[in-house]
C-alpha cells in the first residue's frame, strides 16, 4: 500500500459537494485515492508539508490540440480570423510526423502540469505521414497526466467544399475502422483510468453529415464520449446556416450529438434556445477564452450557460491559437471576460476555479476527479502562496486574483509529477531543445 499525507495546508479548497474550504487541513492518500481529510491526521505515511500553501484539486483541461505546440505565433497566422488562420496553418501541419506529435504532446502536457493540470483531453484530427493517436497516448503515459485523447478526423477536403486541403483528409471508412482500433486498444473505462478514448470528427465544415452520424452511433456502441468544435464564431454559424439550413446546435441534435456523453468546444455563438437544448440534454461545453480572444471569435455566454445548468469546463485549445497552455491563466481569463461582458459580480475567482476543476471533470465524465473528497482520485495541486504574486493578499485562496500561475507540487493518482516547481517525469530542457529543433526544421522546409 502506498500512502502519502499532505499536511497542514493554509487553505484547502475542496470543491466537494459542499464546496468546503478548510484551514490547516491534511489530506491522506492511499493507493491513488483520497481516504481521509482532517486536521492533525496521524498515519505513518510519507509527509509533504503544505504549510504556506493553497491546496486545490488538480485542474482539468477539456480541449486541446497538443500537436500545435510546434506552431506557436506563426507570423502569417497571428492576426487572422478562424478560417484564414486554419488555411494558413494546414500546409505547415501537413509536414507533421509521429515524432513531431509525440514530442509536441509532451511539451504541451508538461506546460499544463506546471500550471496545475492533472487531467487533459486532446483533439487530434489530422494524421499525415503515419501519425496515429497512440503517439499522444504514449507521450502522456510518460508525463504521468491523466489523459482523454480523442480520435479526430477530417474527411471533406477543399475540392469537395470543405476547408482543409485534400491531402489532409481521410476516407471515412478508414476513419471509422481506426476509431474502432484505438478504442479497443487503449480505452479504459475504470474509475481510476489514466486513458479514456473519445471520438471527435473535427467540425461540421470538415466532415460529412454521414460521418458525424456514424461516429455518434459507434461511440454509443463502444460506450465512449463524443467531441467536436461547434459555434466557434460568426463564420462557423454562417457556414451552418448556408450548408445545412439550420444553426449549429440544431445540426448537432439532428445527428445525435447532444447528451451527457457529448461535449463541444467553444460554443461562443450559442443562442438562448441552443443553451436551453444543452441544459436539457446535459451536453457539455469546453470554454476556451484565450483562444476565443486571440482569434477574435467573441465572448462565450458562460454565465448564461451555467445559470441554465449546462456543464461547462475550461480548455486551453491549441497552442497555435492561444498561444499558451497555462490552465490557471485560462481560468483567470474566463473570470475576467465574463466580468467585461456581464459586470464585476458576474463571476467570482472561486466560481472560475470551480469551472477549472470539478466543472471540467464533470464535462469529461469523470466525477471521481476535480474535487478533494473521500473516495475521489488523488489528483491534487499545491500552490505556494508565500511568494511575490500573493504578497499583500488578504485572501490567498483567491488564487485567480492574486496568486502563482505555476504549481509547487502536483500529484496525479497520488504520484508526484511536479515537485518544487520541477517536472519529475521528464528531462524538460532536453525536451524543449528537441522541439525547438523540430520547429526550426519546419520553418526551413517552408
Amino acid at each position: 500500500m502506498t500512502r502519502l499525507l499532505l499536511r497542514g495546508a493554509d487553505h484547502l479548497l475542496t470543491m466537494d459537494d459542499a464546496r468546503r474550504e478548510l484551514r490547516g487541513a491534511d489530506v491522506l492518500i492511499e493507493d491513488g485515492v483520497i481516504c481521509e481529510i482532517g486536521v492533525g491526521l496521524q498515519s505513518g505515511a510519507a509527509v509533504v508539508d503544505t504549510s504556506g500553501c493553497v491546496v486545490t484539486p488538480g485542474l482539468v483541461n477539456t480541449h486541446h490540440h497538443l500537436y500545435q505546440t510546434l506552431t506557436r505565433a506563426v507570423p502569417a497566422a497571428q492576426d487572422a480570423l478562424l478560417f484564414g488562420w486554419l488555411e494558413t496553418l494546414y500546409p505547415i501541419w501537413s509536414h507533421v510526423t509521429p515524432e513531431h506529435v509525440f514530442t509536441s504532446a509532451q511539451v504541451g502536457l508538461a506546460e499544463l502540469a506546471l500550471s496545475g493540470c492533472t487531467l487533459s483531453s486532446d483533439h487530434l484530427y489530422l494524421y499525415p505521414n503515419g501519425v496515429r493517436l497512440e503517439d499522444t497516448i504514449h507521450a502522456a503515459a510518460e508525463v504521468g497526466l491523466r489523459f482523454q485523447p480523442t480520435r479526430g478526423a477530417m474527411s471533406i477536403g477543399r475540392s469537395a467544399g470543405g476547408l482543409p486541403p485534400d491531402d489532409l483528409v481521410e476516407q471515412e471508412q478508414d476513419i471509422l475502422d481506426d476509431c474502432i482500433r484505438v478504442v479497443d486498444a487503449f480505452h479504459d473505462p475504470s474509475p481510476g483510468s489514466m486513458c479514456r478514448v473519445g471520438l471527435a470528427p473535427c467540425s461540421p465544415f470538415s466532415v460529412s453529415r454521414d460521418l458525424m452520424r456514424q461516429a455518434a452511433l459507434l461511440a454509443r456502441e463502444k460506450g465512449v464520449m463524443l467531441h467536436t468544435h461547434l459555434a466557434e464564431n460568426d463564420e462557423d454559424v454562417a457556414y451552418s446556416l448556408e450548408q445545412f439550413g439550420c444553426r449549429p446546435s440544431q445540426y448537432a441534435e439532428e445527428l445525435g450529438w447532444v447528451g451527457r456523453d457529448v461535449w463541444h468546444a467553444h460554443c461562443v455563438k450559442l443562442d438562448t434556445e441552443e443553451i436551453a437544448l444543452f441544459a436539457r440534454t446535459g451536453t457539455g461545453v469546453a470554454h476556451c477564452p484565450c483562444s476565443n480572444c486571440r482569434l477574435g471569435s467573441g465572448i462565450a455566454p458562460v454565465v448564461a450557460m451555467r445559470h441554465a445548468g449546462v456543464p461547462v469546463g475550461l480548455g486551453v485549445d491549441g497552442s497555435a491559437s492561444n498561444d499558451a497552455g497555462n490552465l490557471v491563466a485560462e481560468a483567470r481569463q474566463a473570470m475576467l471576460l465574463q466580468r467585461v461582458a456581464q459586470g464585476a459580480d458576474a463571476m467570482s475567482a472561486r466560481a472560475a476555479l470551480e469551472i477549472a476543476t470539478r466543472g471540467g471533470a464533470d464535462v469529461l465524465g469523470r466525477p471521481e476527479c476535480g474535487r478533494i473528497a473521500v473516495g475521489a482520485r488523488a489528483d491534487v495541486a499545491v500552490w505556494d502562496v508565500s511568494g511575490l504574486e500573493t504578497a499583500g493578499s488578504w485572501d490567498p485562496a483567491a488564487l485567480l486574483l492574486a496568486g502563482p500561475v505555476t504549481v509547487r507540487d502536483l500529484f496525479v493518482e497520488g504520484r508526484a509529477v511536479v515537485r518544487d516547481g520541477e517536472i519529475t517525469t521528464l528531462d524538460l530542457p532536453a525536451l524543449i531543445a528537441r522541439q525547438s529543433e523540430m520547429t526550426r526544421a519546419l520553418m526551413e522546409a517552408l
